[in-house]
């Protein structure tokens, strides 16, 4: 949490929420205290990179995926509890993304801190 904290706003960094859209824009909760998303973070849902039988998609389209993200940045993913975050490290790491991470804490651990920042909607 610290080093997200450290990181929140810097230009080397992005932060990629793996979480359903409307939990990302603070539209519904179902598990947490609090909704909405770290600020600065893009949505990329986890299960865009799968197929309807649950599978990875081939590598061309899960490069597609994640075109419009930048590759010279470190990207920290996370989600609600550093569970669904997983397809979206695996996929980065598919299209030749070399500096991501996970946030394991997530959004659950964010949120426990008082003195965290949250958004909510687009940014």
């Amino acid at each position: 949490m610290t080093e997200v904290q450290a990181k929140l706003g810097q230009p080397g960094t992005l932060l990629l929420d793996s979480r359903e859209a409307p939990r990302y824009l603070g539209e519904v909760e179902p598990i947490d205290k609090a909704a909405g998303h770290i600020p600065d973070a893009i949505n990329k849902f986890w299960k865009d990179v799968l197929d309807e039988q649950g599978r990875f998609k081939d590598e061309s389209a899960i490069t597609e995926n994640y075109a419009r993200l930048p590759r010279d940045k470190e990207i920290i993913v996370y989600c609600g509890s550093g569970v669904t975050s997983t397809p979206n490290i695996l996929g980065l790491s598919e299209a030749g993304f070399k500096n991501v991470k996970l946030y394991a804490g997530s959004w659950s651990d964010w949120i426990s801190y008082e003195e965290n920042p949250m958004a909510i909607g687009e940014e």
